[in-house]
């Protein structure tokens, strides 16, 4: 079956638009190709809503066309009942004769099912057109589905010299983030957070900087708030208790608080393995993905531990001469873009 990867182009283009508001299911994109028109498309809805094909199908105004079309679509249809319908009965359903995946889903109620499924009722079927973009674009979906983890961010600010933080006497008495990137770096970490399902940091971080952990000067939903507190050290009026938004507080305190609106406090063993645990637990409660924010010492654990897949480092102009250093770690350098008086460097871990 001959296929166009401008059509694939156009699907994850369009799957983009669901950055933020699947998760945790996939953001896929779509479209419907009639001789060399594209009559339908359509992206991923929010968690709950309808899928990518079911969208892309409902936007074609003629359904007799159908019948006589291809089907370009970023991931594997699903063969199962979720909070939807199985897209690939669907697509059999409007007797659809080409559909075009980029790459197959590793969910464990799909891991090829839906080509089977497709495959079975007469449809002819290619798989892995613009693959590699694919893998790229699904990267939170398949690390989430195939490492049993949530694909894992590191961010941190640094100054040129290399600290994260001053020392302590440097400090004001209130607990307050002490800034070392610009307000236009400070946005685009907002942006992030809009972008990945939780936001995680640890306690000297939350003492130190009583962060609010969400999303102020971007548009969109607040990540869930994870929280490292092993002897339960925040306490009052830190803005990471203020219900606002859902929380997970992870301690080794069996009998600490049972239930506060919006938090949930789970008890892991501290002695051992404890970003890998972190990342059990993460899983369990079916988060896709996690920005983390700090401090020094828990960024420096998932690095040592090699549960990482990007970093993100803002380098400021200025520098503190003695404070906390920044974290040491081995990865592939992307790029480096100037943001105002700031560098970001971006990493992935090979």
């Amino acid at each position: 079956m001959p296929t166009n990867p401008q059509y694939m182009q156009r699907a994850l283009q369009l799957a983009k638009n669901g950055l933020g508001i699947t998760a945790p299911n996939p953001m896929v994109g779509a479209v419907i190709v009639y001789g060399d028109t594209i009559i339908g498309e359509g992206f991923t809805s929010s968690y709950g809503g309808p899928h990518a094909e079911v969208n892309a199908i409902n936007a074609v105004a003629d359904k007799t066309y159908l019948a006589k079309s291809t089907l370009y679509v970023t991931l594997e249809p699903c063969s199962h009942f979720g909070k939807t319908p199985p897209c690939a009965d669907l697509i059999i359903k409007h007797k659809i004769p080409n559909v075009v995946i980029g790459v197959l889903d590793p969910h464990d109620k799909v891991m090829g099912q839906g080509v089977a499924r497709l495959k079975s009722a007469g449809c002819n079927v290619t798989v892995g057109v613009l693959e590699d973009a694919c893998i790229e674009h699904h990267k939170r979906f398949l690390t989430f589905h195939r490492k049993h983890r949530p694909y894992i961010i590191l961010k941190w600010a640094e100054t040129s010299d290399g600290f994260i933080a001053p020392l302590a006497t440097k400090r004001g008495v209130k607990p307050q983030p002490f800034w070392i990137s610009n307000s236009y770096s400070k946005q685009l970490v907002h942006k992030w957070r809009s972008e990945e399902r939780a936001i995680l940091v640890g306690t000297k971080t939350v003492l130190a900087d009583n962060p609010q952990l969400n999303v102020r000067t971007w548009f969109g939903r607040s990540p869930i708030r994870v929280i490292i507190d092993r002897k339960l050290k925040i306490q009052g009026d830190y803005h990471v208790l203020d219900h606002n938004a859902k929380t997970i507080v992870i301690t080794e305190i069996k009998k600490g608080p049972k239930w506060m609106k919006n938090i949930d406090y789970e008890v892991i063993n501290f002695t051992k393995n404890v970003p890998q645990q972190i990342c059990d637990l993460l899983y369990k409660h079916n988060i896709t993905s996690v920005l983390i924010e700090g401090g020094g010492r828990t960024l420096q654990s998932f690095l040592s531990d090699n549960l990482w897949d990007e970093a993100r480092i803002f380098v400021g102009p200025n520098s503190f001469g003695e404070g906390i250093k920044g974290p040491s770690f081995e990865g592939t350098k992307l790029s480096t873009k100037k943001i105002g008086s700031d560098f970001l460097n971006l990493y992935k871990n090979d």
